[in-house]
């Protein structure tokens, strides 16, 4: 009989912002479907989830696809609940209130590639800065400008043998500043994808003893792009609109809850949210074709197919719970007076 290796992947509960944990569990004859993947619980008082004296958390598997770096193994994304059966606080993904699968996401992930032994990220000398400023390293080629594309190709190809819907991976501004984007219709789908994406990662930069940075300002106060996870986004309206107007009054819609949008969008987003640095300012809203200098950018393709496409919210940043971020865009935009008069 053969023997399964089942990845049970979940989020812990460090403030403010969570990291992975995984475990693995070995199944005989297992069947490959999520259904068959079982409950299994773990020590919370080592994650900060529960107290020493009653630590036992539940992982509750919601998601799976085949792990392309083991023989016979599986990835299982999993909710932390409390024994008792509940959501646990820590869990995110049962936060979300509508998950309309309506609504399609194209998240951008951008990283750090970070060398640990100088606490710098790759290809930055150990002491200063690099001799180039930020701009030739852009979707660059060449080992003057391109540090660690080993491992980001390795990690693409791993997403693509997991089944993951990664759309497509560039070098970014910064030296060692990668991103991908994936692909995904919910905010459920969407959130799973980009946090088992987000492991293979992370597990990738393990064996070349590269540490993945997801701090959305990593290099602090200086003239060197910080790390967003720009979520676009669309619904039928959008897809359809043809409508100038229409675009105006969903983008309106975004105005008066900027403060409920930033409380998910990942911690230190001031540090990153300038105003400088293709960004708009942490604490004002707005919105212009082609505007990366805008909170919410509407794409010129989306003005040339006669406003019918999609929106980008630049807010989000790199170490943001695209669960969380999908499930406020949906909320928002379902708020717009415009859906009621197009329904």
């Amino acid at each position: 009989m053969a023997k399964s290796k089942l990845e049970y992947i979940w989020l812990d509960g460090y403030k403010p912002t969570q990291s992975l944990r995984s475990k693995t569990k070995i199944e005989g004859d297992f069947s490959g479907k999520l259904e068959d993947c079982p409950l299994w619980s773990f020590d919370g008082s080592s994650t900060e989830q529960a107290p020493g004296g009653s630590s036992d958390c539940l992982l509750k598997p919601v998601f799976i696809c085949p792990d392309p770096q083991r023989k016979n193994g599986y990835l299982v994304m999993c909710e932390v609940l409390n024994a008792d059966g509940t959501a646990h606080e820590s869990n995110g993904r049962a936060t979300i209130e509508d998950d309309d699968n309506d609504f399609w996401f194209g998240f951008e992930q951008e990283y750090f590639l970070w060398d640990t032994s100088i606490n710098k990220p790759l290809g930055f000398p150990a002491e200063g800065f690099p001799s180039r400023p930020q701009g030739p390293y852009y979707c660059s080629v060449g080992a003057q400008n391109a540090y660690g594309r080993y491992i980001v190709e390795e990690h693409l190809d791993a997403c693509l043998d997991a089944g993951l819907n990664v759309e497509g991976i560039n070098a970014e501004v910064a030296t060692g500043q990668w991103e991908f984007q994936i692909f995904a219709k919910g905010a459920k789908d969407a959130g799973d994808q980009i946090w088992v994406a987000r492991y293979i990662l992370e597990r990738i930069g393990e064996k070349y003893g590269v540490s993945i940075n997801w701090h959305c300002k990593p290099l602090g106060d200086t003239d060197w792009n910080g790390s967003g996870m720009h979520a676009n986004f669309s619904n039928s309206v959008l897809r359809t609109a043809g409508s100038k107007d229409i675009y105006d009054k969903i983008c309106q819609s975004f105005a008066p809850v900027v403060k409920e949008h930033i409380a998910v969008y990942g911690a230190d987003n001031e540090m990153r949210l300038t105003g400088k640095h293709e960004t708009q300012s942490i604490d004002q809203f707005s919105y212009g074709v082609s505007d990366r200098g805008a909170s919410i950018r509407i794409p010129i393709a989306t003005v040339e197919r006669g406003w019918k496409g999609w929106l980008e919210d630049r807010r989000p940043n790199s170490a943001a719970d695209p669960y969380k971020v999908a499930a406020r865009i949906i909320k928002t935009v379902k708020s717009a007076s415009v859906l009621e008069e197009v329904a």
